[in-house]
């Protein structure tokens, strides 16, 4: 048993690169749906059932913990998935969780009522659909009062990021910024909720300029996880390796994964 790690593409590689990186003797399985990418465009029932069965293809390879490394299936399916679909002994987690946990500086499990936080504005870099779920608007209301999010959907920037385009990659960062500064000339800080993004971490940070803090989530991610799994060792598995599967061209994708990771990555037809 390992424990699962699922994106529509290639970004959920930042967030399986961390994991790896703070929890070296922990097995992995990773699963891009990149036949099916990009998610970011398509209707919440597409996403909700490509998410559905690609975790179950990843329950097949034994793995009762599943991360959904990608942030448009954490926001559009997730919630339905957890109250109308998941056996109970299975676990599926979002990426959403711990990027709020460090925005509003509370931990999950904290019910307290919403209070006020340090940021009161905040730029949200994401795809279509996980700007169109508000997902993170209402995530964040639950913890946080007097919080003003704008939000960018960031149309064409996860294309060029799997087609490895860096040049328009970044000039998509800065026209992205641009439209979102307009409505919002002063965010204290950024979100990039996509695991795509941190590729382009620095363009961001370097187009919304040193006063605004941006939250990257492969880091956070691993953390919460390594927290998590302490506390739920029965979901930790057996073994070191890991292994990655495609839905897509296995020669391909690890070709792009290379590129994207700028090491040595092979895939395996899922």
């Amino acid at each position: 048993m390992a424990v699962g790690v699922f994106d529509s593409g290639l970004g959920g590689l930042t967030v399986l690169d961390a994991l790896m990186k703070h929890m070296p003797d922990q097995a992995f399985i990773y699963l891009g749906d990149n036949a099916n990418a990009p998610y970011g465009t398509r209707t919440s029932d597409d996403i909700f059932d490509l998410t559905c069965a690609a975790t179950e293809r990843l329950w097949e390879e034994g793995c009762d913990l599943v991360v959904l490394a990608c942030n448009t299936a954490s926001a559009a399916a997730l919630k339905r998935m957890q109250e109308t679909w998941l056996p109970s002994d299975k676990r599926v987690l979002g990426v959403f969780v711990p990027m709020i946990e460090a925005v509003t500086e509370r931990q999950w499990g904290d019910n307290s009522p919403p209070r006020e936080v340090d940021v009161k504005h905040i730029a949200l870099f994401a795809t279509p659909a996980t700007v169109a779920s508000r997902a993170f608007q209402r995530e964040l209301a639950y913890r946080a009062i007097g919080v003003d999010v704008e939000a960018q959907p960031c149309g064409g920037l996860v294309d060029a990021l799997e087609q490895g385009d860096e040049m328009l990659a970044e000039a998509l960062v800065r026209s992205h910024v641009e439209a979102l500064m307009r409505r919002m000339p002063a965010p204290d800080a950024a979100v990039l909720g996509c695991t795509h993004f941190p590729l382009v971490e620095k363009a961001f940070a370097e187009a919304l300029g040193p006063s605004v803090k941006v939250f990257s989530q492969p880091n956070l991610v691993a953390a919460a996880l390594s927290d998590y799994l302490e506390r739920h060792p029965e979901m930790r598995g057996a073994g070191k390796e890991t292994r990655f599967l495609t839905t897509g061209d296995p020669v391909r994708v690890g070709n792009k994964a290379t590129q994207f990771l700028r090491r040595k990555i092979g895939f395996e037809a899922a």
